[in-house]
């Protein structure tokens, strides 16, 4: 229920603002289609959508409508890895091996878990045979895994690890509690959060309808990894990295339990303690596989200049973004919570300014 801006100390005038912003972006052929939902102090205040899900059936974007959430998995995922944590049934510098035996082939032996959450396990290419078509086959997937070598000595490099990252977290997930990545997820997360409906690693075949197809753009420079990712068989394969299907306002609800501490509704899915532990900085330096300068903590970005306007980037905001489309991020400070998800795939040089000019007019939209 969206509850009123004076309620969230935010400016009506501001929101309208957003929602300017929003509808203008889809009417000047950003993308055909988006949502977005803000939160702000543990309310929904905003939870717009619009645009087309479908062009070519004239399917307009709804409140059910899914999207596919590319790297904006991300976060979902590194967060069953907090709660391991928190439980004492993992540490951050536990090799990898030490749950998970057979991890320790090519040199992976000394692979922790804090560097495959920060993306400096030194394996960071998808072996070339898992192609889609294998991503459903789970035990290929673990396989990949123990037996990919490494291009770099872990913890020396910061290299993005665009796949490898939510299959090796989600095997650990596995190894360490006995349930498959996707039951653990939803039943310590999604569900407790009342997301269950909107957010899912591992779609349920009958969800297919309400996924919203993806769009190359005119910069798009992945067409081969749009057209990949509309397939039924990607929707339905547990891929922890970009696999996520979600609607706005089910990834903005994770993430405003994320910005109150850990709790929402007075339910607590983290503590306090192990929010403040896993936003703390890691690593910060030039990630050898983006070719550009990041800030990391244990699972998530910080600062990411598409959480705000270039040049205003707070340390103190996380969160993630999705390949070409979307943005997930939550501030402590602010109490904001957002996500905002496209279905037009973009180059760097157009999507950066348009998720972040979303995100610095709901920060500009806050009344103190």
């Amino acid at each position: 229920m969206v509850v009123a801006p004076n309620d969230v100390r935010m400016d009506a005038r501001g929101l309208e603002r957003v929602e300017d912003l929003f509808n203008r972006q889809i009417e000047e052929g950003h993308h055909p289609g988006a949502a977005l939902a803000v939160y702000r102090f543990g309310k929904l205040v905003l939870d717009l959508h619009g645009g087309l899900a479908d062009v070519a059936a004239d399917t307009p974007v709804n409140e059910e409508t899914m999207f596919v959430l590319y790297s904006s998995t991300k976060s979902l995922t590194a967060s069953c890895l907090h709660l391991l944590w928190e439980r004492d049934q993992c540490d951050w510098d536990d090799p990898v091996a030490a749950h998970w035996p057979e991890f320790a082939q090519n040199g992976k032996e000394d692979v922790t878990i804090r560097q495959v959450l920060t993306h400096q396990g030194g394996f960071p290419d998808t072996p070339s045979h898992m192609t889609w078509d294998k991503w459903r086959d789970w035990d290929a997937v673990a396989k990949a895994m123990e037996e990919i070598p490494l291009d770099y000595a872990p913890g020396r490099v910061i290299a993005y690890h665009p796949r490898n990252f939510g299959w090796v977290l989600g095997e650990l997930v596995r190894r360490i509690d006995g349930r498959p990545f996707d039951q653990f997820l939803r039943e310590e997360v999604t569900e407790p959060l009342g997301i269950g409906h909107n957010v899912h690693v591992g779609l349920p075949e009958s969800m297919l309808g309400r996924v919203s197809k993806l769009y190359a753009m005119e910069d798009c420079d992945r067409p081969v990894q749009v057209s990949t990712y509309n397939r039924p068989e990607v929707h339905l394969s547990v891929q922890p990295a970009g696999g996520g299907i979600a609607s706005a306002s089910g990834l903005a609800r994770f993430y405003a339990m994320m910005a109150g501490g850990g709790t929402l509704d007075g339910v607590t899915t983290l503590r306090s303690e192990t929010l403040t532990e896993v936003t703390k900085p890691q690593v910060e330096g030039l990630d050898h596989t983006l070719d550009r300068q990041v800030q990391r903590c244990l699972g998530m970005s910080l600062g990411d200049p598409r959480t705000a306007a270039a040049g205003k980037e707070d340390s103190r905001t996380f969160g993630h973004a999705g390949s070409g489309t979307s943005v997930g991020w939550a501030n402590p400070d602010s109490g904001l919570a957002v996500a905002y998800i496209t279905n037009g795939f973009r180059g760097e040089g157009t999507n950066i300014p348009r998720l972040s000019a979303i995100s610095q007019a709901i920060i500009d939209a806050c009344a103190g």
